[in-house]
């Protein structure tokens, strides 16, 4: 930015309405900047809060249907072999000894909950054939809202 002082002004010949000009072109006051800043802090304030929460709550959601899709590949993984999996793991990798096998069911990225925890599967399971939990935002057993556990039998 080139800063014109009053002598430019008046040796370039520009008259009184050039000379205010040139005079004004200096850039911006600290309180400028400083109320800009302030502005947006406040915008930040405002709207980061809302968009943490709202992500923590897509993960859940995501888990929820993540659990749902796991419980249908081990529903498929049965269905093709008349086993149900001892493991998570026997949906991504054909086992040597499973004659029907027809996968992968899902890719390895969705053995783990959107917070990056392996899903806890549990076969026999205490709730039916088979157990699916992810524990939630906070890795513990349960819990409420972002931190409850996600399962496929509730």
């Amino acid at each position: 930015m080139r800063i014109y002082s009053v002598n430019n002004a008046q040796q370039w010949g520009k008259g009184p309405f050039h000379y205010k000009m040139a005079v004004r072109m200096r850039g911006f006051t600290l309180v400028e900047l400083l109320l800009v800043l302030m502005i947006l802090a406040l915008i930040g304030g405002l709207v980061l809060p809302g968009i943490i929460g709202k992500a923590e709550s897509a993960k859940a959601k995501a888990a929820v249907s993540q659990v749902d899709r796991l419980a249908m590949a081990v529903e498929s993984y049965y269905l093709d072999t008349g086993k149900t999996p001892e493991s998570l793991e026997l949906l991504v990798k054909e086992p040597g000894d499973v004659k029907g096998w027809n996968g992968p069911y899902v890719k390895p990225s969705a053995l783990k909950d959107p917070w990056g925890r392996e899903y806890e599967y549990r076969y026999p399971g205490e709730h039916g054939d088979f157990d699916l939990v992810s524990l939630g935002a906070d890795g513990q057993p349960g819990g409420e809202d972002k931190n409850a556990d996600i399962n496929n039998w509730e």
